[in-house]
């Protein structure tokens, strides 16, 4: 990853700020202009970014969009592993590992472990990542908050661990998350009704989104939708546990615990990116 996954990410930021400020949608002259940028050029970063025409992603952009995907993409998680679509439907060849700490080491706050960290450029902004010898345990965006705030958010989920700034130990799975190919570990720290949460929005595939009570009905509790979705939220490895692939049932977005814009742009990069 470089530098230009972090101008793309701006470039994005502040489309969707003009998308929603705009009383109509906007052509492709309209909408460069306001990114200060030649059509020309606004046309080349949107295709390389998803391979989409900017018009057409900027229908993914739209509020309105993720009300489609409810009714045409909508997972259905008791089916889901059947059909094969939470192995297949991952972006390129991403290979990835999970497994979950024991409830005794989420109770004792991660006392005795080693949590490496450090912050990388990803496609939506600037990332902080956490990992054990397990694999990574904490993946937080700081284009909304800032990395500071960000880090201090992923460590106090932990505060008994011991925190040691080491991205190249990282930098092979975050990488691997990004680019879609390789293999990514995920060590998942958390109490057991999150981790349930957390396997079922394993099962979303790519491109595809879920209802927050579609989740409390897979892990056997279905009247327990505020407590999903309150899990939902405190997914620490965020983007791998696609926690963005969970909506209300209205076809509203719900919230974001990194940020409703880095949400809307995960989800309208994993369906440009699936149409492509």
């Amino acid at each position: 990853m470089d530098q230009t996954h972090a101008y793309h990410y701006g470039v994005m930021r502040r489309a969707i700020e003009a998308i929603d400020t705009a009383p109509a949608p906007l052509a492709l002259e309209a909408l460069a202009a306001r990114m200060e940028m030649s059509p020309a050029h606004f046309q080349r970063v949107f295709s390389a970014w998803v391979g989409v025409s900017p018009k057409r992603y900027q229908q993914y952009l739209a509020l309105g969009h993720a009300k489609s995907l409810l009714r045409e993409r909508r997972t259905t998680l008791e089916t889901a592993q059947e059909v094969g679509l939470s192995g297949t439907g991952r972006l390129h060849d991403l290979f990835l590992r999970w497994e979950a700490m024991s409830p005794g080491d989420y109770g004792a706050g991660g006392a005795g472990l080693k949590i490496r960290h450090g912050s990388f450029d990803s496609p939506f902004g600037p990332v902080v990542a956490m990992g054990t010898d397990r694999g990574l345990c904490g993946l937080g965006f700081a284009a909304e908050t800032g990395v500071a705030a960000t880090f201090e958010d992923l460590r106090a989920r932990w505060p008994a661990a011991c925190f040691v700034e080491d991205p190249d130990a990282l930098a092979p799975w975050v990488k691997a998350a990004f680019d879609g190919r390789g293999e990514t570990r995920v060590a998942l720290i958390g109490a057991p009704f999150a981790i349930k949460v957390w396997q079922a929005l394993l099962e979303v595939p790519t491109g595809h989104v879920t209802t927050y009570s579609d989740i409390a009905t897979r892990i056997g509790v279905p009247r327990a939708v505020r407590a999903a979705a309150t899990a939902v939220g405190r997914n620490p490895v965020s983007w791998l546990i696609p926690c963005h692939r969970a909506l209300r049932k209205s076809g509203e977005l719900g919230g974001y615990h990194w940020g409703l814009p880095v949400k809307r742009a995960m989800l309208a990069w994993e369906a440009a990116r699936t149409e492509a």
